[in-house]
């Protein structure tokens, strides 16, 4: 068999077999993302406040999406996490020092009104998830 004629349909068929929206979603790389902000030091006793922000990388409507954290892992005592929509939020005055490291799990899922040119997997989004850790220390 030709060449020409055998690489477009070994692709076509690629294609038809995986979705063609499934690979222009990862052409694009439409996924989940944490701030890899190195976290500050804090001191035992005085007021910590830190911020991790998240979105969709490459979407301009990352605000079309429902976000979901979780957190695995150790904080000082005194130390509290909120989410707040895309941002989550660490705060309070730790009681003890160390290092702490913790997991914070990011999922994301398309709000009802979001939808693109009437594809049937509309979010548009390579990956649905993603997580990083980070260290806090406290002296």
């Amino acid at each position: 068999m030709n060449k020409k004629i055998l690489f477009p349909s070994i692709l076509a068929l690629f294609f038809l077999a995986t979705g063609c929206q499934d690979v222009l979603e990862c052409v694009i790389n439409r996924k989940p993302i944490l701030s890899d902000n190195r976290l500050g030091t804090a001191f035992v006793n005085q007021d910590y406040f830190e911020l991790i922000t998240a979105e969709i990388q490459n979407e301009p409507r990352d605000n079309d999406y429902f976000y979901f954290f979780s957190v695995i892992g150790d904080l000082p005592r005194g130390i509290d996490v909120y989410f707040d929509y895309r941002d989550v939020i660490i705060e309070g005055r730790p009681l003890e020092r160390g290092r702490y490291r913790f997991t914070i799990r990011l999922d994301v899922e398309q709000a009802d009104n979001y939808c693109e040119n009437n594809l049937n997997d509309c979010d548009g989004l390579c990956e649905e998830s993603t997580a990083r850790t980070y260290i806090l220390t406290v002296n």
